[in-house]
């Protein structure tokens, strides 16, 4: 099997990918999560640095613990200010191959930044399990 010698060619690019602003509300992550059908997005601040993620589950979970929750409710709420259960580790482009395996067996994605912070994009868990499948040594039975 060809070793990948960067992790460029597994990056989907921020222009690509679905995030929030750090100050979008707890309604407007929702909607994002619905219409886009994902259950964890990267928030990035007002000068595209990525700050942390948030899933489906912080919210809930936020909205259990808080236990007063409407539509209106989720207006006032900044996603930033959801506790995070399990935020994504992020890698920066330099990373090795070996960084980002070790991360992204435990996440979905892995949130990409460039030596600033600034959010780059993602590398997704199942473009390396395709890339590994499709140059695989294949065993015959």
């Amino acid at each position: 099997m060809k070793k990948p010698t960067d992790i460029f060619q597994f990056l989907t690019v921020k222009k690509n990918t679905y995030y929030v602003n750090a100050d979008s509300t707890i309604r407007q992550a929702l909607e994002k999560f619905d219409y886009h059908k994902f259950s964890v997005v990267s928030i990035l601040d007002k000068n595209g640095v990525f700050v942390s993620t948030v899933s489906e589950g912080d919210i809930l979970r936020y909205i259990k613990n808080h236990a007063r929750f409407d539509i209106t409710a989720a207006e006032n709420v900044l996603v930033k200010d959801i506790e995070k259960y399990r935020p994504y580790k992020p890698v920066t482009l330099s990373a090795s191959m070996d960084e980002v395996l070790s991360v992204i067996m435990d996440q979905n994605f892995v949130p990409v930044t460039d030596d600033r912070g600034v959010y780059s994009g993602i590398i997704k868990r199942k473009t390396l399990i395709e890339y590994l499948y499709k140059n695989a040594i294949r065993f015959e039975e």
